[in-house]
């Protein structure tokens, strides 16, 4: 189970992803985050009211308050990094780097004691390896500092967002993302009144921008639960396999050429899962 929730939250990222990037070239990418995290946090409220799970413990060191907002600024500081990477045409330079953010969580589940066999450990690895080469890294081309200040932005937020939402989950799923959209709320409220502006999205638009709320909270959700019923380790490497759902979703809709690194990653990708889901 632990596997199939961790590719699900996969599938949602990078969804949510492709479809926050492509309004990130019409719209402030913060604009785009800001209305999908409040967007999500409605999403979340709902899923609360109907599944009576309000009574988890919230406060102390086994409660998901903390963790929560902890997730929640870091994961909406690791957003604004991605969006605005992948606004800015580098996707090759940022998706890759972004998508090492699961050694983060990672590390701190092998600290805490957590092991793995030398199968599964080789899993891992081509996992990784994986996400990282089909997010097509630019080999050949220059590095300029922005792209590679944005992608280790990205990197170190979602890791360390990865690592409080492991460790709320244990509380509590659903209220540890209920709790870092209500904290996001708050910086994206203060972020539209100071600039005098809601993003000035179109009616047409609002659909896309539920969808990336929705979908982020349900991937977010997911690799919670999925922590929860195995292993913290395989969860977040798993879960770090969205960077392939942008990649297709880009080839499909937006008809961008996939390199052969890329194909080679999806290979990679695919048989590191394998060798995880196997042993």
């Amino acid at each position: 189970m632990t596997p199939f929730l961790a590719l699900l939250s996969s599938f949602l990222w990078g969804t949510a992803d492709f479809e926050g990037g492509r309004l990130s070239k019409k719209h402030a990418p913060i604009a785009v985050l800001g209305a999908s995290q409040v967007l999500g946090l409605f999403f979340g409220i709902f899923l609360v009211l109907i599944s009576g799970d309000g009574n988890a413990t919230a406060f102390g060191t086994d409660g998901y308050v903390l963790p929560g907002i902890c997730a929640g600024f870091l994961g909406y500081f690791g957003l604004i990094c991605l969006y605005a990477g992948l606004a800015s045409g580098s996707m090759g330079v940022v998706s890759p780097i972004s998508a090492l953010s699961a050694v983060i969580p990672l590390s701190y589940a092998l600290f805490n004691g957590e092991s793995l066999s030398f199968l599964t450990s080789c899993g891992v690895v081509l996992a990784l390896a994986g996400a990282f080469c089909a997010s097509g890294p630019e080999l050949t081309s220059g590095l300029s500092l922005r792209p590679l200040l944005l992608a280790l932005g990205a990197a170190a937020g979602f890791g360390t967002a990865l690592t409080f939402i492991s460790i709320g989950s244990q509380s509590s799923a659903l209220m540890t993302m209920v709790t870092m959209r209500a904290a996001t709320f708050f910086v994206t409220m203060g972020i539209a009144l100071r600039a005098r502006s809601f993003g000035g999205f179109t009616k047409r638009e609002y659909p896309s921008l539920i969808f990336i709320g929705v979908a982020d909270f349900l991937a977010n959700l997911l690799l919670g639960i999925a922590c929860n019923r195995g292993s913290v380790s395989v969860a977040m490497v798993l879960g770090s396999m969205y960077p392939i759902a942008t990649a297709v979703l880009a080839f499909k809709f937006l008809h961008e050429r996939l390199h052969r690194i890329q194909y080679v990653g999806i290979v990679l990708a695919v048989s590191g899962v394998a060798v995880i889901s196997a042993f």
